[in-house]
């Protein structure tokens, strides 16, 4: 019998301390901010500060302090208070689809595919009191691209009504009119491997408050960044306990110019063709190109069109199955569709016959003109 598994996630109060001891490999982290603001506090002693975050929606919640002296980065705590009614997430058969609503952007509900069609999710998002929005945000895992379509539907006292009608998906964020449910259907199409970290619908009318504390050295500057397209880890130090501190210097205004755009932000790209992941047919594979032949919506390149188990980029012959790969003259060219033979001996069969007639030839032109030098001898 299929069943949903029903699992809550509230975030009617959220309070973080962002904390690590290992700077990870890789691009610098400010990379994956969009926006950032600067700002600064007249303290003798090392002081805990408590920044006024903007009001504004952005999709994550996740933030990061920089020293813009020594450029480290600084463990930081975000108070976040706000009336939302609880979400839960629910997928038939799926045990783990309470993540998509658990408030927690590291955990993802992983939804594979198979060769051929699209696959279609359908999600069941319940509130535990009626939710007000007028947009959708779908925050994704790392290295992942966008589904192709998306619709969504409100249910209320057993009729559906329509709020998305099927259309493509441009972006992780998707508005609609304002709407107020207990109980909404997604249904996302998708093509490519799909992991689903967060489904927020954004508030109408619950006021809100958010929140920043750090420690903070005399005579430095600091820079706050904020809005990333993606998690990433913050190289900091040990923390101190931040949210219990009680000397706490709130600073309720930023220095000028105020909210700037990071011009170092660069888009999540895992495989560096300049296409951003949430964009980009093949993921795993460079394709500048997207082409995209069958227009299933899946790059060529990450196609499998013979259906042999093996993609198009790493198939020695993509249009003909051959599982083995077989390559016996090694011309990257799989046996089954190589029209021409590679090896030069075995192209020209005469050729080892020629070669071995002619080295005949030397020798006995060798032999000949040593007879030809050698004379008789004299007696005395």
């Amino acid at each position: 019998m299929k069943k949903y598994t029903p699992v809550f996630a509230s975030v009617a109060l959220a309070s973080l301390i962002f904390t690590a001891s290992v700077a990870a490999k890789g691009p610098p982290p400010e990379q994956a901010f969009r926006q950032y603001f600067d700002i600064e506090a007249s303290i003798s002693v090392p002081t805990v500060l408590e920044v006024y975050l903007p009001n504004s929606f952005f999709e994550r919640h996740h933030f990061a302090v920089q020293n813009t002296k020594t450029g480290s980065f600084e463990p930081l705590y975000i108070n976040e208070q706000i009336d939302m009614p609880r979400l839960v997430a629910q997928v038939i058969e799926m045990g783990d689809a309470y993540v998509m609503a658990d408030g927690k952007i590291e955990t993802f509900a992983e939804f594979i595919t198979k060769e051929g069609s699209p696959e279609i999710i359908e999600i069941t998002l319940t509130g535990t009191k009626p939710i007000t929005s007028s947009s959708l945000t779908i925050l994704l895992d790392n290295n992942v691209a966008l589904p192709i379509s998306i619709a969504l539907e409100t249910i209320v006292a057993g009729v559906s009504k329509a709020v998305i009608v099927e259309k493509p998906l441009t972006g992780t964020t998707v508005a609609f009119p304002k709407t107020t449910a207990t109980l909404w259907k997604l249904r996302l199409r998708h093509i490519q491997p799909l992991r689903i970290s967060e489904l927020q619908f954004k508030p109408e009318g619950i006021p809100s408050s958010r929140t920043l504390r750090f420690l903070a050295q005399p005579q430095n500057t600091y820079r706050v960044y904020f809005d990333p397209d993606r998690f990433v880890s913050i190289p900091v130090g040990e923390a101190g306990n931040l949210a219990s501190a009680t000397n706490v210097l709130a600073i309720l205004s930023i220095l000028s110019p105020g909210i700037q755009r990071n011009l170092h932000y660069k888009a999540a790209d895992s495989d560096e063709d300049t296409i951003p992941d949430t964009r980009d047919n093949c993921i795993g594979v460079k394709n500048i190109d997207q082409k995209d032949t069958d227009g299933n919506k899946r790059g060529d390149v990450c196609d499998d069109f013979d259906v042999d188990g093996r993609i198009n980029s790493e198939d020695n012959c993509p249009n003909q199955p051959n599982r083995d790969q077989l390559d016996t003259d090694s011309d990257r060219i799989g046996d089954v569709c190589d029209s021409e033979e590679s090896r030069i001996t075995e192209h020209y069969s005469w050729l080892p016959w020629a070669g071995m007639g002619l080295a005949s030839l030397v020798v006995i032109i060798l032999f000949a003109s040593l007879a030809r030098k050698k004379k008789p001898g004299h007696q005395v």
